[in-house]
């Protein structure tokens, strides 16, 4: 009998590794001595952001968050979705009523982030009139949300989402970071909490 060592993807044995769907995939002897997985940690103060392109209005026009982050101070808070009730009649239009303050106060920019399409994100952000306030960012393939490990499976708005959550940021790096408990709720994480 032989024994396997579980990891968070695979399981390993000499060198061989078996994949989600258990299929034995080679590794070679080098490869199989250095395997290893470990969990991914939440993003915290101090970490800086990564730099992965997100989508501004349309599939064509990557905006680099990183890019976008350096040699400023930049707010940015995500939403499980566009267009959902509690994301619509609180989180955003808050950051959109705010923005004059939270700008004056040392805010370069406020960013809204949703894991959704980039045309999407446009509508949604014209709806509640953020143009020169709140730049809708879209995360289409989640790669950022997965990136910050801020993911959340929410099947009933299509499987893998963002928490609800808010940052400051100074030069990349994360100064404030404030995750609604239940990953979802309205309170920790709206702009009159935000803390410059």
């Amino acid at each position: 009998m032989h024994s396997f060592v579980r990891s968070s993807c695979a399981f390993v044995k000499n060198s061989f590794v078996l994949n989600q769907c258990g299929r034995p995939v080679l590794l070679n002897a080098s490869a199989a001595a250095t395997f290893h997985t470990s969990k991914m940690v939440q993003i915290k103060e101090g970490d800086k952001i990564p730099s992965i392109d997100l989508f501004e209005d349309s599939p064509a026009n990557k905006v680099n968050i990183a890019d976008l982050c350096s040699g400023k101070k930049v707010i940015l808070f995500a939403v499980p979705g566009a267009f959902t009730p509690g994301c619509s009649k609180t989180h955003l239009p808050g950051y959109v009523d705010k923005a004059g303050d939270l700008k004056s106060s040392g805010a370069a920019e406020i960013v809204c982030v949703s894991v959704n399409d980039p045309f999407v994100m446009s509508a949604w952000g014209k709806q509640h009139n953020a143009g020169g306030k709140v730049r809708m960012l879209a995360d289409p393939a989640a790669a950022f949300t997965k990136a910050l490990e801020l993911g959340a499976d929410l099947p009933p708005l299509g499987g893998l989402r963002s928490k609800r959550y808010s940052m400051v940021l100074e030069d990349g790096v994360v100064k404030s970071l404030n995750v609604e408990p239940d990953g979802t709720g309205l309170s920790c994480s709206l702009a009159d909490k935000i803390k410059m």
